[in-house]
């Protein structure tokens, strides 16, 4: 009996290591990290860095700028990474992020970036930008377009600048009132930090208020919204909103469709001659204090010269077009209004 109560004492000390491990492997689990809808390029500063670079590429992979961009700008960054540090496009592809529109436009003006790749600038971003008094330099050297999308089972194929307005304020609720079937219109929107947003407010509304839209119709993110509308497949009752290239590039969902806008299809030949309506560039732009030997400055002229519209092309985006009265593009101090 002795030998037997000499072994009792183990039993919670049994159910305690037991419960510990139990809570360390739940911990664990929800530790994954979880997938999102926006795809994004992981920065990888320890992927092996490829063994032959090209001895004549303007950068090493240890002297290369710290770039910056728009969501939609990834596969750019990784072609001009590529193509000046001749490396290979996939291990371009491993080292660069985005940490989208707003916020690289900050990182620029307070110097955590060195040059941006990157979409029009939010107007909050602006204030802050102008009470900082940094300089920049900003040139446009693509074009791309504000596209609206739809479920394919929509009857609807074109909508006007008017119409998608009167959407968006609240005035038309109903798809029966642009031609379509007796179905309440889902509008989904983006938050006003995003790129997509900045330019749906400059290209379409204007000075006009739009409606508010609940938060599931306001996802944070650019594949959020796309993934949004496809839940809405079997009502066919939602519209939404991005960049071309985004959308026709980058992450595409089955099932959806891109409106014409009065009457013109968006694609990269109604982008390139300007039939498309709701058009607008993107941007190269490093701080105007850049020395001129300084990486970033020379990574900024190249860009400017052929090897970056040749990286503009081979992205698949649709380069700014020549500028009348010489090749050399105009810098502008401020992102086109």
């Amino acid at each position: 009996m002795k030998k037997q109560r000499r072994f009792y004492w183990l039993i919670p000390l049994l159910c305690l290591v037991l419960a510990v491990l139990c809570a360390g492997c739940g911990g664990a689990e929800a530790s994954q990290p979880q997938p999102t809808a926006e795809p994004q390029v992981t920065h990888a500063p320890t992927a092996e860095p490829s063994p032959t670079p090209d001895p004549d590429a303007l950068f090493t992979l240890a002297d290369y700028p710290r770039v910056d961009g728009s969501t939609a700008n990834l596969p750019l960054m990784a072609q001009v990474m590529a193509d000046t540090c001749g490396i290979p496009l996939e291990e371009a592809q491993s080292y660069v992020s985005a940490s989208k529109t707003a916020n690289s436009w900050r990182s620029l003006i307070s110097g955590y970036a060195d040059l941006l790749l990157v979409y029009e600038m939010p107007d909050a971003v602006k204030e802050e930008w102008e009470a900082s008094g940094v300089e920049l330099e900003i040139t446009p050297i693509g074009r791309d377009a504000l596209v609206f999308m739809v479920n394919e089972q929509n009857p609807v194929q074109s909508l006007t600048q008017e119409q998608i307005r009167s959407i968006y304020t609240g005035e038309v609720t109903n798809w029966v009132d642009v031609g379509g079937e007796d179905l309440e219109i889902k509008a989904f929107q983006r938050d006003a930090t995003s790129g997509s947003q900045t330019l749906f407010v400059k290209l379409l509304m204007g000075d006009t208020p739009t409606m508010d839209a609940p938060t599931e119709l306001r996802p944070g993110m650019m594949g959020a919204l796309v993934d949004g509308l496809a839940l809405y497949n079997n009502e066919g009752s939602a519209i939404g909103y991005s960049v071309y290239y985004y959308i026709n590039e980058m992450y595409s969902q089955p099932g959806l469709r891109l409106l014409a806008v009065d009457g013109v299809t968006p694609s990269a030949e109604s982008i390139a001659n300007q039939s498309y309506p709701l058009l607008n560039e993107f941007y190269v732009a490093i701080r105007a204090d850049e020395p001129e030997d300084s990486p970033a400055r020379q990574l900024y002229n190249w860009v400017l010269g052929e090897g970056g519209r040749a990286a503009v092309e081979a992205g698949g985006y649709v380069p700014a077009a020549p500028l009348p009265g010489g090749d050399d593009p105009a810098v502008c101090s401020y992102p086109l209004k």
